[in-house]
């Protein structure tokens, strides 16, 4: 293809880019970078990944500086002054290969796979952590929420701990709804005065535990002894309504480790039986964006480092019922005569032709998507 030209040196970089950026899924660029190594050097060089990873998951503008090169993840932003021009654009072209195809491209309202533990719990199981997982406030004939152990002091925080359903997820609201006790007379809502949200992740795997048959396990002990958090959220004030209030965060967070903890700060509502004041929660949403279950991450050390692996194995299954390749390789080869073609038939209906070819040619080529996504590290 080298000897004799290709449409994007014929057609100059400007209008290549424009044609390539109407591409809508990254495994088509990825088969771009197929075609030749001029190609691939043009879809690098030009940060083409980079831009169309952008125009799919415009959230992550604002936390991609957490991505390092070789497989790794850091939650600290880089320092490019020690790196050529070349190597820069290498790295980006790797980080957002792997996020474009990591990241779900829909947003989800139900992030969270399981809930971990309270740092108290008034009635176990009755008024469980697990019945924050459920939208309804009420389950048959009873009531369905989480409350804590009563205080004479308000100030007295809480914390309740969950898992979401991927180890990588770019977060970007959360919502709580405070329960309130249509049992009880005048029918309080036990809401906090305010909110915070910490995301993180094990410091070591195995020291997880779930709350135990009495409701015992400490949150706050998890927290400080078995969890690293990468990020914490400013304050929210919370309204003492019986609604699902909706905290967005300054900007979109990617929760590397898949660990969220919600504190609630302060106490407002106390119960007329005893004196005391407690928090009650019906339900907690974390909206966001999960990793693909084709990719997971292996954490490195606590630092927040981690290696993003990606699992063929998960992707051969999801394209079982795909057309399979034929064997003289025709199908590989698909861009490399399509070129030829263009240049014999001149360039008129190009952006056409050529979007058609791009989008034709996925599935059959769909067996080399993970060619230009980088292996897990050794």
């Amino acid at each position: 293809m080298d000897d004799c030209g290709d449409f994007i040196q014929l057609l100059g970089p400007d209008v290549s880019m424009k044609i390539l950026m109407n591409l809508v899924n990254p495994s088509d660029l990825i088969r771009v970078c197929l075609v030749s190594s001029s190609w691939r050097r043009f879809v690098i060089e030009s940060g083409l990944f980079k831009q169309l990873c952008l125009k799919l998951f415009p959230e992550i503008s604002g936390v991609i500086h957490t991505i390092e090169a070789n497989d790794l993840i850091y939650p600290v932003e880089l320092n490019e002054h020690d790196r050529s021009e070349s190597e820069c654009y290498r790295r980006n072209h790797r980080v957002y290969a792997f996020l474009s195809r990591a990241l779900n491209p829909f947003i989800r309202k139900d992030c969270i796979s399981e809930a971990i533990a309270a740092s108290s719990t008034d009635n176990f199981p009755e008024e469980s952590i697990h019945n924050t997982l459920e939208p309804l406030d009420r389950i048959e004939d009873r009531a369905s929420y989480w409350s804590s152990e009563g205080q004479s002091n308000p100030s007295v925080p809480e914390t309740l701990l969950y898992k979401l359903m991927a180890k990588i997820c770019l977060v970007t609201e959360i919502h709580v709804q405070p329960f309130q006790a249509y049992f009880q007379y005048g029918f309080p809502i036990y809401s906090s005065k305010a909110v915070r949200f910490r995301m993180g992740h094990l410091r070591v795997p195995e020291e997880l535990q779930s709350e135990t048959a009495d409701g015992s396990t400490s949150s706050q002990k998890l927290a400080d002894n078995q969890f690293i958090w990468t990020y914490i959220s400013p304050e929210f004030p919370m309204a003492q309504e019986n609604c699902l209030q909706k905290f967005k965060l300054p900007e979109p967070v990617l929760c590397i480790g898949g660990i969220l903890q919600v504190e609630l700060l302060g106490r407002v509502q106390r119960q007329e039986m005893d004196g005391l004041y407690y928090l009650c929660i019906s339900h907690v949403q974390v909206v966001g964006r999960p990793l693909l279950p084709r990719f997971d991450i292996e954490m490195i050390d606590s630092t927040g480092r981690c290696a993003l692996k990606y699992l063929p194995e998960t992707e051969k299954c999801m394209l079982s019922s795909a057309s399979p390749v034929s064997e003289n390789g025709a199908s590989s080869s698909r861009f490399r005569t399509f070129t030829a073609r263009l240049i014999q038939r001149g360039t008129r209906g190009w952006e056409q032709m050529i979007l058609n070819a791009l989008l034709h040619s996925r599935a059959a080529g769909g067996a080399n998507d993970a060619d230009d996504v980088p292996p897990a590290s050794p």
